[in-house]
């Protein structure tokens, strides 16, 4: 499982998500270019000390990424407001990954067209779109728990 982040806006969205990341042992995709200054001092603020523990890697353009994943035989799913299917009808597999969109505008359509699977978060008609860190942890959450992902986390240690 992997997260991909296609042509991130905002520094602290990024940062959280580099965080859950590295707290479910989860590789981010970053997908430039991003909509800020891409650098460890932008992101340090929500990804505080996790950025030292992420696998990230960065891709030029989607293009690169695409072009990456089809050969890893990795199955796209996007995250979109869009979607006919809720993110808790779907099967994932352990090793889709799950793309975000830009906090300003999602995808263009042509990137939407190339995911093999789009989901979304159901909530109230008169919502919008739920902040894009919060729809990954969500949807993320359901895709490791279907796979047995969260089995291969450490226990916390009891409470005492």
């Amino acid at each position: 499982m992997a997260l991909a982040l296609y042509q991130p806006d905002i520094a602290l969205n990024t940062g959280t998500l580099l965080r859950l990341g590295a707290c479910l042992d989860v590789p981010v995709h970053i997908i430039h270019p991003t909509g800020f200054p891409f650098s460890r001092a932008a992101l340090k603020r929500s990804g505080m000390d996790y950025l030292d523990t992420v696998e990230m890697t960065e891709h030029d353009s989607y293009a690169q990424f695409d072009r990456w994943r089809r050969e890893a035989g990795k199955r796209l799913v996007l995250l979109t407001t869009r979607a006919s299917m809720t993110a808790h009808e779907v099967g994932y597999e352990s090793d889709d990954i799950l793309m975000v969109g830009r906090e300003s505008a999602g995808v263009p359509s042509e990137v939407a067209d190339s995911a093999e699977l789009r989901v979304r978060i159901p909530m109230q008609p008169a919502a919008r779109s739920l902040n894009v860190a919060v729809s990954a942890a969500i949807v993320l959450g359901e895709a490791l728990r279907q796979t047995g992902g969260f089995g291969r986390l450490d226990d916390p240690p009891a409470a005492g």
